[in-house]
Parts: C-alpha cells; structure tokens; sequence
C-alpha cells in the first residue's frame, strides 16, 4: 500500500513539475519584451531631443524674423519720408522755376530800359561830337540876354545834369541787380537739382535694402515651415514609438498574468494531488482494516505494532527537523507562494524605491518601497506573516536557509550592495527575482547575469 502511495505522490510531483517549468521560459520572454521597451525609450529620448532642438531653431528663426520685421518697418518708413522730400524738392524746383520765368520777364524789362538809355547816351554823344566837344552847360549860362533868362537857363543846367547823372546811376542799378537775380536763381536751382538727384538715389538704395529684406524674410518663413513640419514628422514618430511601448507593456502585463494563471494551475493541481493521496490513503486503509478481520489475531496485533512503530519514527523525523530549522516561521498550511511572487506585478512600471518607504498604507497604496518592506508585503499577501516590517537583516531572522543550487520560486534571496545582505527579494523562477530596486523600484530582475549576478551572494531563505 505505501509503494502506492508513493506512484500517487510521485505523479503528483511530475505533474507539477510540468507546470512550474513554464514560467522560468517564459521569464527570458518577458525581460526580451523589457529590453525591446528599453530600446525603443532610447529611440524616444533621441527622438524627443531632435524636437527639442527644432522648436529652438524654431524660436530662434521667429526672433530674427521679429527682427527683420522691424527692420523692413523702419525702411518703409524711410522710403515715404524720402518720397515726401522728394515731393517737396519738386515742388520747390516747380516754384523756382516759376520764379526764373518771372525773372526772364524781368530782364528782359531791364534790358528794353537798359537800351532806351542807351540811345539816349548815344544822342549826347552825337550832339556833343557835332558841335566839336566846346559847348559847356557855362556856355549856354553866359548865353542868357536877362536875369530872367538866366535864371531858366540855370534851372535847365542843373535839370539836365541831373538827368544825365540818373541815367548813368540807373543803368548801373539794372545792370547788377540783373546780375544778382541771375546768379541766386541759377544757384537756387542747381542745388534742387542736385537734392532731386541725391534723394532719388538715396530712394533707390532703400528700394533695394528693402527687397532684400523681404527676401530674407521670405528665406526665414520658409525655414520657419520646414523646421515646423519636421516637429510635426518627429511628433509623430515619437506618437508612434510611445504607442510601441504601450503595447509591449500590454504584452508583459499579459505575460505576468499568463503566468499568474500557471501558478495559481499548479497550486490547484497540488491541491487535487493531496487530494487524490488522502483519498488512495483512506481507500487503502479500509482495504487494510477488511483484509485484517481475515486474518489471526496474531497477525492483527503484529500489524497493530507495525504501525505504531511507523508513527513513532515519523514522530521522531517531525521533531528532527524542527529542532534543525531554529529560524523557521510558522507559516499557516494555506500559504500560497505564487501570490508572494506576483503579488507585486501591479507595481512593475508604477513604484518608485524609497529609503524607509512601505511602512504605511499610504506608501503602499502608493507603491513606495525599499527592497525589505516590498518583500515583508509580499510574502504577507500569502499569508506569510513576518511580524512588523524591520529590515534585511531582520530578515535573516525567518525561513529556513537552503542551498542556492536549489533554489525554487517563492525563496527569499540575499544580495551584498552597500553593505553585506544590503538588498533582498523574491526568486521568481528563470534566473529572476522581483523586488523593488533603487533604480526601478518594483521590477523583475535578471540576477544571472550583470550586476545582481556579481551581488548575489548565496543565501536564500525558504518558507
């Protein structure tokens, strides 16, 4: 009947065995999915950073357009008040002109008197030179044949002298008051004509200042455009990344609960298995207890001592091995270890790593850990009470210490850091132990390979 008892236990086991296997497998993937997340937040990162560098570019193109803008203002503004100089450059050279005519009317008056004098001076002249130059204004005096008659011929003296000396002072006025009028419109008008010219090349040049400027603004926008569309390009690649990683995150999470559901299955098969033994037990002890009334007495009480014999020594064994694990919890017969190990699964890309942290519901409810207070959480989700929440080493205090060749998921594993079992977490199975790190806070960690693997430092607790 043991011999029974033992193909039912041992069928049992292999069952699970099939069962746990896959999660360990299925771990490799898991942490190929977060390094593929990984990556592509690398890509993101780059991504992000080019349309940091565009919108500066951005920014700065719109500052020199502000710029430019300004600029093109002030030349516009320059080119009206030119245009309204040269306006009234014309309107004054318009007016001088007017006055050159009314000048031209003048000399040509001066001139038309100017002449008239002339032929009056040649009149004398000719008069003079007809009598043979002797004849003097005393002459014609000594002439007079009464006092009477002097005195007109004085006053007709002194009238022509008069006269001839107006003539002369007159003609001298005319002359050069034709030359001054000449002179100031002609100096006048010549540097009218050199503002007009001045002015009009001055237009000229803002003219094309202005062009320029324009173009160059134009130049600007176009960049200003081209830089615009490459941030809405880049925008959406990194939209296309971050839904990437979004949907990866989706896979882990439905990974983790893939293997949750493993677990919880090999939990129900050892559950079935247990019942199946206790059921082959009692069937075997009601096929005992008939085949026993059969039998001599003799034979009952040899089989009576037998099993009595058998309970002793089991007895015995029981007591052996508590009195070898001093540190061992008691820990309830509804334990469930796979809870311990994806109990944490929530907080995996929702935790941060606080010194101290977990210790309160609120931190908890938070998801703010350090490595021992995750660990006292979880494995209290199983049902594993270890008390109030101290720190790693008040965990060495519980479990039993087991060889790390034969580590199994659910162990509670050591790791020297900043001091001797500074950080400790959860073996998950594959090489793999959750915990909540400084760097990531609750995540599943390879501890075969790179830093955990050079931290690890061989102890590992079992409940």
């Amino acid at each position: 009947m043991r011999k029974k008892l033992l193909v039912l236990s041992t069928t049992a086991m292999l069952g699970l065995g099939s069962i746990v296997a896959v999660p360990a497998v299925q771990a490799e993937s898991i942490n190929d999915l977060q390094n593929q997340q990984q990556a592509i937040q690398g890509q993101r990162s780059g991504v992000q950073s080019e349309i940091d560098t565009a919108l500066a570019k951005i920014k700065a193109l719109q500052i020199e357009q502000a710029t430019l803008t300004e600029q093109i203002l002030r030349i516009e503004q320059a080119i009206n008040d030119n245009n309204a100089k040269i306006d009234e450059t014309k309107v004054q050279i318009a007016e001088t002109n007017a006055e050159i005519k009314k000048l031209k009317e003048d000399i040509v008056a001066l001139q038309k008197r100017i002449e008239q004098r002339n032929e009056v001076l040649k009149e004398r002249a000719v008069s003079y030179q007809e009598s043979g130059g002797n004849v003097s204004y005393v002459e014609v005096l000594l002439g007079a044949t009464s006092f009477g008659n002097f005195i007109d011929r004085v006053g007709a003296v002194a009238t022509m002298v008069e006269a001839d000396q107006d003539i002369l002072t007159q003609h001298e006025a005319d002359k050069k008051e034709l030359e001054e009028k000449q002179t100031a419109v002609e100096t006048k008008l010549a540097d009218l004509t050199s503002m007009k010219l001045e002015l009009e090349g001055m237009l000229a040049q803002i003219e094309e200042q202005k062009s320029q400027s324009v173009q160059l603004s134009a130049s600007l926008k176009g960049k200003e455009q081209e830089t615009a569309t490459l941030v809405a390009d880049l925008k959406k690649r990194d939209a296309n990344l971050a839904a990437q990683v979004v949907k990866i995150q989706g896979e882990i999470t439905a990974e983790l609960n893939r293997q949750a559901e493993i677990v919880a299955a090999k939990k129900r098969a050892e559950a079935e298995a247990a019942i199946a033994a206790e059921k082959a037990a009692r069937e075997a002890a009601k096929n005992i207890a008939k085949e026993s009334t059969k039998k001599k007495s003799s034979s009952e009480s040899f089989v009576t001592k037998s099993l009595s014999s058998n309970s002793s020594t089991s007895n015995e064994n029981n007591n052996d091995e508590n009195n070898n694990d001093e540190n061992t919890v008691s820990i309830p017969s509804s334990r469930n270890l796979s809870v311990a190990i994806t109990a944490g699964n929530k907080y995996i890309g929702n935790s941060v790593y606080v010194f101290g942290g977990g210790r309160s519901q609120s931190d908890i409810n938070n998801g703010r850990f350090d490595c021992s207070a995750f660990v006292y959480w979880a494995y209290d989700q199983a049902g594993i009470n270890l008390g109030s929440v101290g720190n790693t080493d008040t965990l060495l205090n519980y479990g039993t210490r087991v060889s790390a060749s034969d580590l199994q998921p659910g162990d509670m594993v050591f790791f020297d850091t900043y001091k001797k079992n500074g950080h400790v977490g959860i073996y998950v199975g594959g090489g793999k132990f959750i915990g909540s790190q400084s760097s990531t806070g609750v995540a599943i960690a390879n501890m075969s390979s790179g830093y955990w693997a050079q931290h690890f430092n061989g102890r590992v607790h079992r409940f």
